[in-house]
């Protein structure tokens, strides 16, 4: 196999990511015309005083900024030590799918245990990528 595919999940979780961005000047322009923020409560991040529909947005774009890099770390090395198997890229397929599956159930109805359990299975999901792009290192 190829080792391009396996950019195909990169290329997908950084657009998700993309439109989260999107998200956040949409909710905040929103809640300003609707007079429940004004431009200062953003002056140090969020204020207290910023509703939770409105934060919910930026913290979840910040979740994809976080754990995902080493996503986007382990698919890379996978990419260019020729390591990218079926099995890896269906892994990272899945890693991109429980991204996601965080991503809209925070933005939506946001039932913790839902999120975590998708948070957990993304978690596992990585490390798998990450055992098997030490094997294929390992192997030489």
């Amino acid at each position: 196999m190829t080792s391009a595919p396996l950019l195909f999940p990169v290329l997908a979780l950084a657009t998700w990511t993309l439109v989260v961005l999107l998200l956040i000047p949409l909710v905040r322009v929103r809640s300003a015309l609707r007079g429940e923020v004004v431009v200062d409560d953003f002056r140090f991040g969020e204020s207290p005083s910023v509703p939770s529909y409105v934060s919910i947005p930026n913290r979840n774009y910040m979740n994809l900024l976080e754990l995902p890099v080493l996503f986007y770390v382990v698919c890379l090395l996978l990419h260019v030590t020729g390591g990218a198997s079926p099995t890896a890229l269906a892994i990272a397929w899945t890693y991109v799918a429980f991204r996601v599956l965080h991503s809209v159930i925070h933005l939506s109805y946001n039932k913790v245990l839902h999120r975590l359990t998708a948070f957990s299975c993304s978690n596992a999901a990585l490390i798998v990528l990450w055992v098997l792009a030490g094997v294929h290192l390992s192997r030489g």
